[in-house]
Order: C-alpha cells, then structure tokens, then sequence
C-alpha cells in the first residue's frame, strides 16, 4: 500500500521506536524474577521511545509542536500542527511481559485529527488512518462491526485502578453494559481498544480519564472506519474530556443509554 507522505513520515518513526522496544520487552520478561522488578527498566524504555519518535518527527517536519506523554507540550513555530505522542501505551502491560501495548502517534492540524498510526510491535499490527482516506490495518481496509444489539456485541472498556478514577461509578456503569452485553474485555491499552473498534474486533469501548495521548489516532481511527466517537456524556470533545464511547451508531446509542443510566 502507497503511504501519503505524512503517513510515512509517521510509520517510519514508529518502527523505528519499535527496535529497542522489541529488546526491552524479552529483558522485561527476564526481570520480572528480580527483586527491584522492571519499573524503573521500563520508565527509561518509555523516555528512550519517545526521543526517538520526536528526534524522527521533527527532522521530517521541524515547525510541528508535540504534545507527548513523558515530555508534555511543546509549541511549533507553525502554531497549526502538533504530533500527540504516546510512546508505550499499555505501559502496565509491557511491565507485567504482557504482549498487548503499543506506540500511538496522532497529528493534528488547527485542532483537528488528520492522521494517526498505533504500532503494536509485538504483534507487528499497524494500524493507520487519515482524514477522508479510511482506516488500514496492515493495508487491510477497517470497518466498524455492523452488530446492532448489545446482546450480540463484545465491549472493551477500562477500568480505574488504584489511586485513580470513580470506582462506584464504574462498578454501577459494568453492571448495567454486563447485564446487556454479550462479553466484556479489559485488555489495558486504550489505542488499542480503539483500533480493535475500528477493525470489527470489538463492537464497542468506553472508558473515563483518559489523556489526549491516549485517545488521538484511535479516535480518527474508529471515525475512518465508519464508527461514532463522543464524550461518553454526550458532545463530540471526548479527546479533551477524558471520557470516550465508541461504537457504531446503533451501538453508540445503546451503551449511551446504559452509562447513563450507570449514572443514577
């Protein structure tokens, strides 16, 4: 498949960032016996990929600005684009030797999503996306699951762990999707959730407390794919709020209905 010029800058700089990580992750496994554990090993990882994602990016388009998930904002000369970087999402996943994380690149160009690439460099799955050119995976064209009742659907979702997030609310949101829904799934990588969306993997995911990094190139994703990405709660500034749904339009519906009824 020909790659437009940005997306090849973007899948250029994400496999590249994939080598070392692919070294990390077999060291990972090997120091999960240690008595220090991983932790520290894998927050150098994240900060190594991250460099080499912006060191690749900028040589390619030096104006652009980067909000990055280790380094946060940092302007472009331009003041109209910005990368959105994530460089291991599913950090916990890649600590625990779990083969489920990937890097999630987004661009945004005057507040808008034009372009988004989540490598899963285990697996070797590369998913891209640009605005009105559809959504790939591994040059296999994506579409959202077509499933129009809850009963036939699997859902992803994420749930708050320790020191973060509403844990009563979630536990009466799963209750409600739980009682409608033919699975559930908690995999740990939100990107990837998302992608899974687009691809017809999963039918539907929501999640609250998200970053912009998280979220970026799997919103255009599911978008390209023919799906629906909002606020969980209602408007379309689910990437700024923190809390997205994503399905497609029949299943939108419904789960919407559910959260918010998981909400009384």
């Amino acid at each position: 498949m020909a790659y437009s010029t940005i997306l090849n800058v973007m899948v250029g700089a994400a496999r590249k960032a994939s080598r070392p990580i692919r070294r990390d992750f077999g060291e990972v496994e090997n120091l999960q016996v240690s008595v220090k554990g991983p932790a520290n090993f894998v927050t150098k990882s994240d900060k190594r990929t991250e460099d080499i994602l912006s060191n690749e990016l900028q040589k390619a388009r030096p104006t652009y600005g980067f909000l990055m998930e280790e380094s946060g904002e940092i302007p472009g000369t331009d003041g109209q684009h910005r990368w959105i970087i994530d460089p291991i999402d599913g950090t916990t996943n890649f600590i625990h030797g779990i083969p489920h994380f990937a890097i999630s690149i987004g661009l945004e160009r005057a507040g808008t999503l034009v372009a988004g690439v989540i490598y899963n460099p285990i697996t070797d799955e590369l998913y891209i996306a640009e605005r009105g050119r559809g959504a790939f995976l591994n040059d296999r064209r994506l579409r959202v699951a077509s499933r129009r009742k809850l009963a036939d659907a699997v859902v992803a979702c994420g749930i708050p762990h320790l020191g973060r997030g509403d844990h009563e609310l979630f536990r009466s949101e799963i209750g409600k999707v739980q009682a409608k829904a033919a699975g559930i799934r908690r995999m740990g990588a939100a990107s990837l959730d998302l992608a899974y969306v687009a691809a017809g993997r999963c039918d539907a995911f929501w999640e609250r407390g998200l970053s912009e990094w998280d979220l970026a190139a799997g919103i255009l994703m599911v978008r390209e794919a023919g799906g629906r990405v909002e606020d969980i709660d209602g408007g379309s500034e689910a990437m700024h709020t923190g809390n997205v749904l994503a399905a497609n339009d029949e299943l939108f519906t419904q789960m919407q209905k559910e959260l918010k009824i998981g909400r009384q």
